[in-house]
């Protein structure tokens, strides 16, 4: 593993660190989003050691990037997009409706 991977795995822990000990909802939706950029950061440099150009066809043969993980790359980026706004649609309508974020607040809230 190269220097780069290692920080992308460093983003990946740091992030799910910030889910797991966080009681505040818009800093664990915060921290998801870094999370999945970071493995999305990974992705990147894992599939980027196939091939160095873009795969277009030429007449040499050279060794081209398989543009199937770029299209997985880009959809996970769509897919977080629209995760992400939903997730905070769902935070304001909480913050309404309970005045708080605080996930400690919010099931002793729910569980009453």
């Amino acid at each position: 593993m190269n220097f780069v991977e290692y920080i992308c795995l460093i983003v990946i822990l740091v992030a799910l660190s910030g889910i797991i000990l966080r009681k505040n909802l818009v800093m664990k939706i915060v921290c998801l989003d870094i999370m999945s950029t970071g493995v999305v950061s990974f992705f990147v440099v894992v599939s980027s050691r196939f091939g160095e150009k873009v795969p277009v066809v030429s007449e040499t043969a050279e060794a081209y990037a398989h543009p199937v993980p770029q299209a997985v790359i880009v959809t996970a980026i769509v897919i977080g997009f629209a995760t992400l706004s939903l997730s905070f649609t769902v935070i304001m309508i909480l913050i309404q409706r309970l005045h708080t974020t605080d996930t400690e607040k919010i099931e002793r809230r729910t569980h009453e």
